[in-house]
């Protein structure tokens, strides 16, 4: 009899990460996941908007091709910087205050390059260091923000969310150039960037992350936090979860690298390996297609919008499967079909066959970013999770400045004044799939996190250097 009772009344949720576990998602969880999503569409608008702005300078300025470069360039030095130093913040000062401070600055250094002067392209360049700075922290800081709020089982869905829609932002930039450029001119189009300030007002209505709440001992504040999140009453939620004292609330990047030396490694080499073919392809795939090809500068147009189309499914499937099949294996099949899209475009003798290899190589190589930042957050603690991942990616993230450069140096011209030919695609797009396949086995050595609590991420490797010490809020788990 006590059998059967116990199997028709399931044991109530013990803490309240339980509690969010066990629910539905509420709006408040869905307003700030759908915040998390405009604003990375809203800011790499911006990151991919000056592409366009720079082929309307580039005659009136008579820019050159290192000029350009330093302009295209900047915005990728400026997200290596972002990742590192917001990631480091996050952890410190919370993940709201940290997606505060991106937006404000995105906001302010792309307000600051509406008024450049005329032939100022090296005031441009450095504004857009500045514009890479916000752009860098903004995805790093919002992964951990979303999974810290979230269901485990869905996690790795709702937390891919935030990359999944990335590549919208290069639709919307390629529209405003289209639609926009005549009536409101490069500085216009510019302009466009600041519109994400308008997110703070939506920003102040979500709270800050409970499990960086506790960690920092606020435990009362961590507990209206997650009532914020279950729309309950603060008495209506559970004991808050267990967690380790050994936990730094002020964690350094010496603790990264001491403590989780192994999730670095492969973060960075693995961020490195998938971010240098896809931004290389984002970068120089339409001239490929133009100069080397033969492609209209129209068909270049509708063949990458394809291409964005791709990209976006790709990585809505890379965040769905994660929860399916694991986030490892994931990595893996994306890195290998990315691998071969590049091989065939390696060896295509027409337009055709080398746009049928980048469209593989984009949507499963660029695809598997639908997880890959959500993967890498997941290997570290909850004090060191922003930290963790945004180390990792800034130093992978480096891939933006090599790739494009690498390139150049194969065909032997510019940025902005290449002499293309076919000769060209082989080399780099055979060391692309190698790259690839090199991202992918790299992430079979990752904990697996499917599955996985919050509370127990990250903890493997500290575990084998020395016993943790759960510090217990209310019930300690069985």
């Amino acid at each position: 009899m006590t059998t059967d009772r116990s199997v028709r009344d399931p044991e109530p949720p013990r803490t309240a990460a339980d509690q969010i576990d066990a629910g539905p998602l509420t709006g408040n969880q869905k307003s700030l996941i759908g915040l998390a999503v405009i604003a990375n569409i809203a800011e790499f608008f911006d990151i991919f908007l000056i592409g366009f702005v720079v082929s309307l300078l580039s005659k009136p300025w008579n820019l050159t091709g290192f000029e350009v470069g330093a302009i295209l360039v900047g915005a990728g030095l400026g997200t290596v910087i972002g990742a590192i130093m917001w990631g480091r913040l996050a952890d410190n000062i919370g993940r709201r205050r940290t997606f505060f401070w991106c937006i404000v600055t995105l906001a302010v250094f792309t307000a600051a390059s509406v008024f450049t002067p005329d032939r100022g392209w090296w005031l441009l360049a450095i504004l857009r260091v500045g514009v890479g700075i916000g752009v860098g922290g903004l995805s790093i800081v919002a992964i951990p923000y979303v999974q810290e709020f979230v269901p485990t089982k869905r996690r790795g869905m709702l937390a891919g969310l935030v990359s999944v829609f990335i590549p919208l932002g290069l639709l919307l930039g390629a529209q405003a150039q289209q639609w926009l450029s005549g009536p409101i001119g490069w500085r216009g189009l510019i302009a466009l960037g600041c519109l994400p300030i308008f997110l703070l007002f939506w920003l102040r209505k979500v709270a800050e992350s409970p499990r960086f709440l506790q960690t920092h001992g606020r435990a009362q504040e961590a507990r209206e936090a997650y009532a914020w999140a279950l729309q309950r009453t603060v008495d209506e939620v559970a004991a808050l979860p267990d967690f380790n004292e050994d936990e730094d609330p002020k964690t350094a990047y010496r603790t990264i690298l001491t403590k989780y030396p192994k999730q670095l490694a492969i973060i960075s080499i693995g961020s490195f390996s998938f971010i240098l073919g896809a931004f290389t392809i984002q970068s120089w795939g339409q001239t490929l297609l133009k100069d080397g090809f033969g492609y209209a500068a129209t068909q270049v147009g509708i063949l990458f919008t394809i291409v964005s189309i791709a990209d976006m499914i790709g990585r809505f499937g890379s965040a769905w499967l994660a929860d399916r099949i694991g986030r490892r294996w994931v990595m893996l099949t994306f890195g290998l079909i990315g691998a071969v899209g590049c091989l065939i475009a390696a060896q295509a003798n027409t337009g055709a066959v080398f746009f049928v290899g980048i469209l593989l190589a984009m949507m499963f190589g660029d695809g598997a970013f639908g997880i890959l930042n959500a993967f890498g957050a997941e290997q570290f603690p909850n004090d060191a999770r922003s930290t963790g991942v945004g180390l990792g990616y800034g130093i992978g993230a480096t891939a933006k400045i090599f790739g494009p450069l690498l390139l150049s140096f194969l065909i032997g011209g510019s940025l902005i004044k290449q002499n293309v030919t076919r000769d060209a695609v082989p080399p780099a797009f055979y060391l692309f799939a190698v790259l690839l396949v090199v991202g992918g086995v790299i992430y079979m050595f990752a904990d697996e996190s499917r599955g996985v609590t919050l509370e127990n991420t990250g903890r493997r490797e500290t575990a084998k250097a020395r016993p943790s010490r759960p510090k217990v809020h209310g019930e300690t788990r069985s």
